[in-house]
């Protein structure tokens, strides 16, 4: 069973608390004995990939997982403050500052999407079937079309602020104007710009997933810059000693197996797949 809740966490507009148990449970306790927390995102958490993942894991070991679903960047504060086991984030050079300032442990590749551009069928910048991001991102600015932002740090806001930098554009002159930073989740962020009419840079799992498309539709796909890799890290017990290291190595080891690989590999929507895989020497990945 999958409960979902709204943690009270200071600093945080909005947070999900995901949390796993065996199939035969019909509650979940607080006081369970065996559970990690696990620091995460709200794109993996809106895709629905959780509610697929984390019973599987807690059936074979009885370990249940309690997941915060904010922004990556978020995700990070909040590891780095001791507020968690295990990390599962979407920021590869941040995922190793983490573990290089001594707050993980050691970094390892999960899977990967990619990440999209969608936007209203009038496609006022002209982008629509445009594979190169930066471009697109160029006649956006140029049209003054509008563009929704999440604005949070997160994992896909860090790739769109660095995909604006290699424009050579700085969107936040706009702010307000064209430019429309929501500071909100993933799936927050979606609602807006439909709501707005506005472009937004997604990932792909969300966007399979989204209920509230309208008639929105991907303007931009393809590009390699747009590749969305996820990793997964053990926060340092050396830094927080309460952390429950054989617990959070045995979600890390489990995901990382061709068990766990085949469990992402396995969830789609619509027969579409969310996830792709890519773990190298994990258990049975050798």
């Amino acid at each position: 069973m999958i409960r979902i809740r709204k943690p009270l966490l200071t600093g945080l507009v909005a947070a999900l608390v995901i949390f796993a148990s065996t199939a035969t449970t019909t509650t979940v306790s607080w006081a369970a004995e065996k559970f990690i927390v696990l620091q995460s995102t709200t794109s993996t958490a809106n895709s629905g990939l959780y509610d697929h993942l984390l019973p599987i894991f807690t059936k074979k070991t009885g370990i249940e997982v309690r997941v915060v679903a904010v922004g990556t960047g978020q995700a990070l504060k909040n590891a780095a403050n001791g507020d968690g086991d295990v990390l599962l984030v979407h920021a590869k050079p941040a995922e190793e500052k983490f573990v290089a300032d001594g707050f993980g442990v050691e970094r390892f590749d999960v899977m990967y999407n990619d990440f999209v551009f969608v936007g209203p069928p009038s496609d006022p910048a002209g982008i629509a079937g445009t594979k190169d991001a930066v471009a697109a991102l160029k006649k956006i600015a140029a049209a003054k079309a509008p563009f929704a932002s999440r604005g949070d740090n997160s994992g896909t806001h860090k790739k769109e602020r660095a995909l604006w930098k290699a424009a050579g554009i700085d969107p936040t002159q706009q702010s307000g104007a064209w430019y429309r930073e929501t500071g909100s989740g993933m799936g927050a962020t979606l609602n807006a710009a439909v709501g707005m009419n506005a472009y937004a840079m997604t990932d792909r799992g969300t966007w399979i997933s989204f209920k509230n498309r309208g008639d929105f539709t991907i303007t931009v796909q393809g590009d390699k810059d747009l590749f969305n890799q996820y990793g997964v890290i053990l926060v340092n017990p050396k830094r927080h000693p309460h952390v429950k290291v054989a617990e959070g190595q045995a979600f890390i080891d489990w995901v990382l197996s061709q068990e766990g690989q085949g469990a992402i590999r396995s969830y789609k929507l619509g027969g579409q797949q969310l996830f792709f895989p890519n773990a190298k020497g994990g258990p049975g990945n050798m």
